[in-house]
């Protein structure tokens, strides 16, 4: 016994290699990370998948567990996946085939499930005893032409059976679909794409093969995920596509509501690909809870069946794109998807690849499968092609073969006897002792002829298109276009070709315009122009604001979302804010105080509010003019008012109880009209003014009589005197408008012309507007908040000295308080 062992321990010493230990460190680790990227962590770039998936899917297909079949058991198709290709754990084989089967993870899921799949809550999926699956329908596009010798196979890991080493992917997997992995020293990570674009790309690249990542861009928008969103950045998304690596911001589809109450919700609809809802909302509680966030009042998840549905609920005095900006600042609600292109060339060579490559290398590959589609379709019709030439003759010559047949003592010999006589192959002959004796109906041979025709004709076509390389192409494009048809759909991620950058409020505000409100007592809305239905002239109108007693709609005024608001106070101070700052409100909602948005003295009111678009320093060549109740004037630049700070700027110097009351722009050539009270009018050239800094007084602008005071003020634009019209509106609902032609020019510190008849009838004159002929309606408000809209052209035009017509009947104790001009 003790000499075997020696002989044992002797024999096995023999086989022993010395080598260093840092070689062998190297080649065996080099040989295990090779062995990760090829057989485990990365796509090919032929098919878009990975050894698991591309076995699981060939798996299935072998195992007619197909579109057209019944469900079956996923622990069924575990079983036959490790049982005869992959032979590595359940649980990495299960969890595979469960991600092809969730509409949340992949755009076109590969699998259709039944059972409980796994949630966007980040549930896992039931187990595999419980859960069952079969192929989708566009799976199977992957798996089309398998059995034409297309692509080649290889043994299994114990060698019973046959594998393919790539499918013949009808479809672009790898980028519909996308892919994530982690192999050794590398990884990838390539987002899901729309179809439709993916082979309108594809077909671009096949007619235009000189074509650059730049013009496939036109095509493919940028990622498409499956859970929507909203991707940032055109340019950043090039460079990615073009360097085949780089970032792309991805934002969830969110709408801020307002309840009936006035309070407002943020509505999350759409969420990041692959963020975990429950872990977002948790996410967000736990900002709330730590005060890192302010604003939210509470969260609830409403989704269901139909879709994803987040409401978050805001305080009343949040402000409501203040909360949103900073739940896209400290929450998944808006996150960076790091694509890194890295797929496998030829099946071995790790590469980063453009969008350019990833198609080239995909056409590259189906040209491949067409040709050899092609070749296994021309074998098969010429080996038809010679049976049925086989057959012709037989059926020509039937007699003399049945005779051939009758006088032999075997199959043997009539075989070898038809060979000689008709000089035919032993596969003919074998396809003559086969036929069958209906055969010899006139009709059966009729058929026999019109498919060796047929055949005949096919191989013709087989041959020219492996003649010629664009008619392959062709194919290939043609499968694409049916493939498309099939399958595409509308793109579900929106794509905005700005960057997201610093968390600015403006690139979540839609431009548009809006009416906004003011009270005398400060509350401050922002409305729709549409939610005030046009009437007739001398109607009673709407309720547009809700006022409590003693409090009057003081303000009116037209401005886009994105423009900026000067406010300047009765005192002669000036503070900013953006449009969109003041919060959208229903018509009939009170609106916020102002005091929440301006740092904003109790005892200063709100005289006047400009609006402009820009940055002041980009209006070096404007000028504002500031107009008292007094008839005192002013014109500073506009580039004065470049860093209004949140405390407020001096705006102009006032002298005893006189008040500001306007403020407009005013650009060179232009001309300047001031309407008084008791209806006096004053136009005279902007040039007149000259410009002053912030704390000076200014100069008379109109001299006033006892007891009279300014109440109207606009800018005539150079060069608009023909075509423009001046709508007056007096205090009690009437009013008219005068063609500008009517009022002279005068000099500045003038008392002006008459301009209405002022009776207890018509009230002292409230506002008034220059009106151009683009201007089709006009906004009336009273003090009590009543709203109409109505036809300018339902207002006659009228001389100056007229008190004009109804515009809207206003109950008693109730005046106009302003107008806008839509």
């Amino acid at each position: 016994m003790g000499k075997e062992k020696d002989d044992i321990f002797r024999n096995s010493a023999d086989k022993i290699e010395k080598r260093e230990i840092s070689e062998e460190l190297q080649e065996s680790y080099l040989d295990y990370a090779m062995s990760v990227i090829v057989s485990r962590a990365l796509p090919d770039v032929r098919d878009g998948l990975k050894p698991v998936h591309r076995r699981i899917l060939y798996s299935m297909f072998e195992s007619g567990f197909t579109h057209g079949n019944k469900f079956h058991k996923s622990a069924n198709v575990v079983g036959e996946v490790l049982g005869k290709y992959h032979p590595h754990g359940d649980a990495s084989v299960y969890d595979a085939l469960a991600r092809m089967a969730q509409d949340f993870s992949l755009r076109y899921p590969m699998v259709e499930g039944q059972g409980n799949w796994g949630s966007i809550d980040g549930d896992g999926p039931a187990a595999m005893r419980y859960t069952e699956a079969r192929l989708s329908l566009i799976a199977e596009e992957l798996l089309k032409d398998l059995d034409k010798d297309t692509i080649d196979f290889q043994e299994n890991y114990d060698g019973t059976k046959k594998e393919p080493k790539v499918l013949p992917a009808k479809i672009p997997y790898l980028l519909i679909n996308g892919t994530s992995g982690i192999a050794v020293g590398m990884a990838t990570n390539i987002p899901p794409h729309n179809l439709s674009e993916v082979c309108d790309a594809t077909n671009h690249l096949i007619e235009h093969p000189d074509a650059t990542t730049t013009d496939l861009l036109g095509f493919v928008k940028g990622p498409d995920f499956p859970t929507g969103g909203i991707i940032y950045n055109k340019k950043a998304i090039g460079e990615a596509y073009s360097t085949g690596r780089g970032s792309i911001t991805v934002r969830a589809a969110t709408e801020i509501q307002e309840r009936k109450s006035g309070q407002f919700d943020i509505i999350v609809s759409e969420i990041p690909y692959m963020v975990n809802k429950s872990e977002l909302l948790e996410k967000i509680a736990e900002l709330v809870q730590d005060k890192k966030i302010d604003g939210i009042k509470d969260i609830r998840d409403e989704s269901d069946k139909d879709g994803l549905r987040v409401v978050i609920q805001l305080k009343s005095d949040s402000q409501p794109q203040k909360v949103l900006n900073n739940l896209f600042k400290h929450t998944d609600l808006q996150k960076d998807f790091h694509m890194n292109m890295l797929a496998l060339v030829d099946g071995l060579q790790p590469q980063i690849l453009s969008l350019k490559s990833v198609l080239e290398n995909y056409i590259k590959h189906r040209e491949v499968v067409v040709r050899r589609r092609c070749e296994f379709e021309l074998r098969k019709a010429e080996a038809r092609k010679h049976i049925l030439e086989g057959l012709d003759i037989a059926l020509s010559n039937i007699d003399a073969v049945i005779k051939v047949i009758k006088t032999s003592k075997s199959r043997e010999e009539a075989h070898d006897s038809l060979m000689k006589k008709f000089k035919l192959s032993s596969i003919q002959a074998d396809a003559i002792l086969e036929m069958r004796l209906q055969t010899l109906v006139g009709l059966e041979r009729q058929k026999i002829q019109d498919e060796l025709k047929q055949k005949i004709k096919e191989i013709n076509d087989l041959k020219a298109i492996l003649k010629d390389a664009k008619k392959i192409l062709k194919i290939v494009k043609d499968e694409l276009n049916e493939v498309k048809e099939k399958f595409g759909d509308e793109r579900r991620t929106k794509v905005m070709a700005s960057a997201v950058g610093e968390f600015k409020e403006e690139d979540l505000v839609p431009a548009e315009e809006n009416i906004f409100l003011m009270s005398q007592d400060g509350f401050i809305k922002r409305v729709q122009p549409t939610i005030v239905k046009a009437q007739h002239r001398g109607g009673k109108g709407v309720i547009g604001f809700e006022t409590k007693e003693e409090d009057n709609i003081q303000h009116i005024f037209q401005a886009n979302t994105h423009d900026n608001l000067l406010f300047f106070t009765k005192k002669g101070r000036v503070f900013q804010l953006k449009a969109y700052e003041i919060p959208m409100a229903s018509r009939t909602s009170r609106g916020k105080s102002i005091f929440n948005f301006l740092e904003l003295p109790q005892n200063e009111e709100i005289a006047a509010i400009l609006t402009y678009n820009g940055k002041p320093t980009d209006l070096k060549n404007s000028h504002l003019v500031m107009l008292t109740k007094n008839g005192v004037i002013k014109k500073t630049s506009l580039d004065e008012f470049s860093a209004v700070r949140r405390s407020g700027l001096i705006a102009i110097k006032l002298k005893g109880n006189d008040e500001l009351l306007w403020a407009k722009s005013v650009d060179d050539k232009d001309e300047i009209i001031i309407l008084t009270a008791n209806g006096q009018a004053l136009r005279f050239k902007e040039s007149e003014l000259r410009a002053m800094g912030r704390n000076a007084s200014g100069v008379t602008g109109i001299r006033l009589k006892k007891g009279d005071e300014v109440r109207g003020f606009d800018i005539l634009k150079s060069g608009d005197e023909k075509t423009a019209t001046l709508l007056v509106v007096m205090a009690n609902g009437f009013g008219k408008r005068t063609s500008v032609k009517e009022y002279r020019l005068q000099k500045r510190s003038g008392q002006g012309t008459k301009t209405a008849k002022i009776t207890d009838k018509t009230g002292k004159i409230a506002s008034s507007q220059i009106l151009m002929p683009d201007i089709k309606e006009v906004l009336v408000i009273s003090k009590k908040g009543i709203l109409i809209k109505t036809e300018l052209e339902s207002i006659s035009e009228q001389s100056r000295v007229t008190q004009g017509v109804r515009i809207i009947k206003l109950e008693g104790g109730d005046e106009v308080a302003g107008i806008v001009c839509l």
